[in-house]
């Protein structure tokens, strides 16, 4: 052990300066008791931390060039790497092993902030690539644990060349469908964050951690301009879409486990499932008024993919941002176990029966930005060979000028397109309302169902009242013209079986409509996952290719 891993007998904490007993200190995890700061680990600390105990294989990667400039500033850059081993203990600013996190393999890269700054040189760029070439071998997913400065100076371009290099290497996992997950401590700057800390697939990060290309110093002397409080910190990335979720380091290896024990499921035998959890034929739905469908799909109380997800989906790891630029609350996305079956689950949320609560989730409208995570949590599904779930409640895309001009239209286009081709079996169901474009968004799939009590529709019935009435209070004869509730939707072959619901209504028994999803969700699961790519995107092309054509137009509304 160096002297800079023995644990003194009291720490003054960085963020509040209380002092903290050292024994404690270590129980916490290097977390102050009193104000939460996360202090530094090193490398094998990390380790110790995250492995399951004596699992760890260490990894090697073949020898980097020597100090190819030649470097000398103030002392030779020889002086400086041969002062940080003696220090750290270690060759590099990385270190590799193979491992258990809870039970399930992992290839693991742990950077170290003591040795040079964690610095990106020629040696830990050939680390990291051999790590996520064990990872391909092996077929097990790779974690990155990030700490650094930058790119290493005293390695001129070729430390730029690394970012290069590294990338390539976790390019190659994509194409193999292996999970990546980057775990962001504090600090990591530069090349680092530049390549291959956020090209994973799942980005985790310890509270109050910065992540950033160019620091606040340098970006203070650049611009002249002063920067806003908590700029760059891990809350802040999460706000602007940049990482899927801030974890506190007590809570890593739980997610670890949880997102590298997704793997995807096998085809279950053939008497699965329940024929009778989808009501297939309308004769078999209750005949409603249409005015009174809609009141019921958007009643306040009605369960929301939320409520959903916590009574039905097991261990699941809630997904955040777009990567570009927020991260919209009217979409909800992540991954986990529907009945036992590995998934990712997105959908549309309102916010519950609280005025509150539905503003700050736009009452389920979303922007380009929701629109835009969920694609990328799909590609991810694609990836890992994950079936796709959809719960869909919504008015309708975001109408603001903010969406417009971010891009609302082409979000909602490349949902399309995306889903259309999506390698993986889809299930879609409209679990309240379904309002135009902004709920196809998420509803092109293998299989539609709706909820008795939901409804699907071009328009809402007031904005058709209102277009072709010319007069809003003519909605209710707008929303039986629009035939937009489940009985007329199944006629018209728009979905394929209709979920059932608590005779009231799913509002007044959240527990029985839940219980009915989770039957339907899994019959229609069951039907698809033993399908192959080729026959998937076969039937699901033909099924909205016919859409529109004369062999489907249905037959007279019965009265």
């Amino acid at each position: 052990m160096n002297r800079d891993e023995r644990d003194p007998d009291w720490v003054r904490c960085e963020g509040c300066a209380a002092l903290v007993y050292g024994k404690r200190w270590v129980r916490s995890l290097r977390v102050c008791p009193e104000c939460g700061r996360h202090g530094r680990l090193t490398a094998r600390q990390r380790l110790d931390q995250l492995l399951d105990p004596g699992t760890a294989e260490p990894i090697t990667a073949a020898a980097a060039v020597h100090d190819p400039l030649g470097f000398v500033d103030s002392r030779s850059y020889q002086e400086r790497l041969d002062e940080a081993r003696a220090d750290t203990g270690l060759a590099e600013a990385v270190l590799c092993v193979a491992g258990l996190i809870e039970g399930q393999p992992a290839i693991l890269a742990v950077m170290d902030f003591r040795f040079l700054g964690g610095s990106l040189g020629c040696g830990v760029g050939a680390l990291i690539t051999q790590a996520a070439h064990t990872a391909l071998a092996r077929g097990v997913p790779l974690v990155m644990v990030t700490a650094s400065g930058g790119a290493r100076m005293q390695e001129g371009v070729l430390s730029l060349m690394q970012m290069a290099k590294t990338a390539q290497a976790l390019a190659e996992l994509d194409e193999a469908g292996i999970l990546t997950v980057s775990v962001i401590t504090d600090p990591t700057y530069g090349g680092v964050a530049a390549s291959f800390a956020t090209l994973a697939d799942v980005i985790i990060a310890e509270p109050g951690a910065r992540m950033g290309f160019a620091g606040p110093r340098v970006i203070e002397q650049t611009t002249g301009e002063r920067l806003p409080e908590g700029f760059q910190t891990a809350e802040f990335l999460l706000e602007h879409g940049m990482v899927d979720d801030v974890v506190p380091r007590i809570g890593v290896r739980p997610v670890l486990g949880r997102l590298l024990g997704l793997r995807p499921a096998a085809a279950p035998p053939p008497e699965s499932g329940n024929a009778e959890a989808i009501l297939r034929a309308a004769d078999e739905l209750t005949d409603r008024d249409a005015w009174e469908n809609v009141r019921l799909a958007r009643h306040p109380e009605r369960p929301t993919t939320l409520d959903y997800i916590r009574r039905l989906v097991d261990d699941f790891q809630e997904l955040h941002g777009d990567r570009l630029t927020e991260d919209c609350p009217a979409i909800v996305a992540g991954t986990g176990r529907l009945a036992g079956l590995p998934v990712m689950l997105i959908g549309h949320h309102k916010g519950g029966p609280e005025l509150s609560e539905r503003r700050r989730h736009r009452f389920g409208m979303a922007a380009p930005s929701g629109y835009r995570k969920a694609a990328r949590l799909m590609r991810l599904a694609a990836k890992l060979g994950l079936p796709l779930v959809t719960l869909i409640d919504t008015p309708g895309a975001n109408p603001g000028p903010d969406a417009e001009s971010g891009g609302q239209a082409a979000a909602i286009a490349e949902n399309l397109r995306l889903m259309a081709r999506l390698p993986v079996p889809i299930v879609a169901v409209l679990i309240g309302e379904g309002g135009s474009g902004g709920a196809l968004a998420l509803a092109v799939a293998d299989r539609v169902l709706v909820s008795a009590n939901g409804i699907y529709s071009v328009i809402s019935p007031e904005g058709c009242a209102a277009i072709l009435w010319k007069d809003p209070q003519a909605a209710p004869t707008a929303a039986d013209a629009l035939r937009l509730h489940a009985r007329d939707l199944l006629q018209l072959g728009v979905v394929d079986g209709v979920v059932p619901e608590p005779p009231e209504g799913a509002h007044q028994d959240h527990a029985a409509a839940a219980g009915l999803l989770e039957a339907a969700l899994t019959t229609a699961l069951h039907e698809l996952i033993p399908w192959d790519v080729e026959q998937l995107l076969a039937e699901r092309r033909n099924r909205f290719h016919a859409f529109g054509n004369e062999a489907v137009v249905p037959a007279e509304r019965s009265e």
